[in-house]
């Protein structure tokens, strides 16, 4: 239980501190796009929800084939549709990181 108050203070702590660092106005130019930063780790973290999900989608449905033979139709046609919603999430943040970054 302490360790998880310690985390949540720092957590806190960070979420308390950062703005007044980035706030900070002065010096040198910057030209980090940030927008294509952020794009990437999004799309990455996209990714990674989406291969996650498939992979638990694919094993529940290779679960029930074992389970039961004769509901092979049904699971399948609910595998490939589950599966098509899983990949338009990573399909639809493609779209609007190449709309933002563009």
């Amino acid at each position: 239980m302490r360790k998880i108050s310690v985390m949540v203070l720092a957590v806190l702590a960070a979420t308390v501190l950062a703005p007044a660092v980035f706030a900070q106005e002065g010096g040198g130019t910057n030209n980090v796009n940030w927008v294509a930063l952020t794009a990437g780790f999004s799309m990455a973290i996209a990714s990674a929800a989406c291969g996650y999900a498939q992979a638990k989608a694919v094993s529940a449905a290779c679960e029930g084939f074992a389970r039961n033979p004769g509901a092979a139709p049904a699971i399948r046609f609910a595998i490939i549709l589950a599966l098509v919603l899983i990949e338009s999430m990573a399909l639809y943040t493609f779209a609007i990181i190449f709309l933002k970054v563009s």
